[in-house]
């Protein structure tokens, strides 16, 4: 099969695993998108490598390098540049979607960074299949 220069938002969605609604819905609104290049159908075709770019620097989460035995709260982490948010930390804690915290000394919730690095491989990062 040859591979065409442009892609659409179903291929874009089977491509990096995620729902077509993601991309129609989500990726696309934001301003860093890339502008389309064309139509194919119905769809907006969009340049191959553009997308590819665009998901590596602004979907993908980046390997960060924390100290294991230091201690962080959730806004040092997302000042870290996990690629999560204090409040979506927070949110998945209530929801048990992120681990509990290693010290809740003074009522502040503080996790070791390697309970964070461990968190974070099981997390989705719509990473392109090999």
């Amino acid at each position: 099969m040859v591979e065409r220069p442009g892609i659409i938002a179903p291929e874009i969605a089977e491509t990096y695993g995620v729902s077509l609604h993601t991309v129609t819905k989500s990726w696309s609104q934001r301003s860093e998108w890339p502008a389309p290049v064309g139509k194919r159908g119905r769809y907006k075709e969009y340049d191959r490598q553009a997308v590819a770019d665009f998901v590596r620097d602004h979907i993908e989460r980046q390997a960060v390098d924390l100290e294991p035995r230091r201690l962080y709260t959730a806004q040092e982490l997302e000042e870290a540049g996990i690629g999560i948010k204090a409040g979506t930390i927070r949110a998945d804690l209530a929801r048990e979607r992120w681990p509990e915290p290693d010290d809740t000394a003074h009522g502040v919730n503080r996790w070791y960074g390697q309970t964070v690095m461990t968190a974070m491989t099981g997390r989705r990062g719509y990473r392109r299949p090999s």
